[in-house]
């Protein structure tokens, strides 16, 4: 079954940003480039972090040309070595997103592919907000802002790293909640289905291997069997509320798991 994509909207502002510093990791393609197109749309000043250098900078080139403002950042996250002071330091909000996935069973999952996934998807977030947050305290305002997924609320089978690493992010997401919360600084989870993304599209292969099926049937015998909206989460709805997080309006969502799950987590 084939899914067509959802209208994407015009691009608007959730929140009124202007001179806020955001740093959004995994930036040069699917939900990262969706968060930094729309972040500075709002006004902030975007830094679009990625491994792959040239994808950010096409990015933030766009983001350019369309009257907003952006650079690149290459960088490897999952690097024991990288600085991240240089990139967040200075952070009013970072949007933690940059991910992978390996999709295998536990007893033939590769160990070193287990560890590189936890030290990009919830050492990388610690670091940098680790980094980030005495600016945030100095000045009484910071959002911290994780792309969780609803695996980070549920298991699924063959995925024994991300869903160590996203229910490892849930945790520290609200750890910095609470010490944050009193001094200006909130930290939320955003845990969609799957995402129309790159990241998606290269499980499909892997995914029919495990479960015995034809590429072709992969997203509605495995990715769209638990929602009851039977779609792919857009990247610029993820975008949207990760924007909108970051408004007034949202000042008292402290320590949330926020779900676009299509109604999955119901069940």
């Amino acid at each position: 079954m084939t899914v067509p994509p959802t209208t994407l909207p015009p691009t608007t502002a959730a929140a009124d940003l202007t001179g806020r510093k955001v740093r959004v990791t995994g930036g040069a393609s699917g939900i990262g480039a969706a968060c930094a197109r729309q972040f500075a749309a709002a006004g902030a000043t975007v830094v679009v972090a990625d491994l792959d250098e040239a994808g950010a900078s096409r990015v933030a080139a766009a983001i350019g040309g369309s009257g907003g403002a952006a650079a690149a950042s290459a960088v490897d996250l999952a690097d024991p070595g990288f600085d991240a002071a240089a990139l967040a330091a200075d952070a009013d909000v970072i949007v933690n997103n940059a991910g992978i996935q390996h999709v295998a069973p536990v007893e033939e999952f590769p160990e070193e592919r287990f560890r590189l996934i936890l030290a990009l998807m919830l050492e990388a977030p610690f670091r940098l907000v680790r980094a980030a947050l005495p600016h945030m305290y100095a000045q009484g305002w910071g959002r911290v802002v994780n792309i969780s997924s609803v695996h980070g609320l549920r298991a699924s089978a063959y995925k024994s790293a991300y869903v160590a690493a996203k229910h490892g992010l849930e945790g520290l997401s609200k750890v910095i909640a609470l010490e944050g919360g009193g001094r200006g600084v909130t930290s939320n989870t955003i845990c969609p289905a799957y995402v129309r993304t790159p990241l998606v599209e290269k499980q499909i292969a892997d995914q029919a291997r495990v479960h015995g099926i034809p590429e072709p049937e992969v997203i509605e015998k495995i990715m769209l069997t638990e929602p009851a909206v039977k779609r792919l989460v857009e990247p610029w709805e993820v975008a949207d509320l990760a924007v909108h997080l970051c408004s007034p309006q949202m000042s008292f969502a402290n320590g949330s798991s926020i779900v676009l799950d299509g109604g999955w987590t119901a069940r």
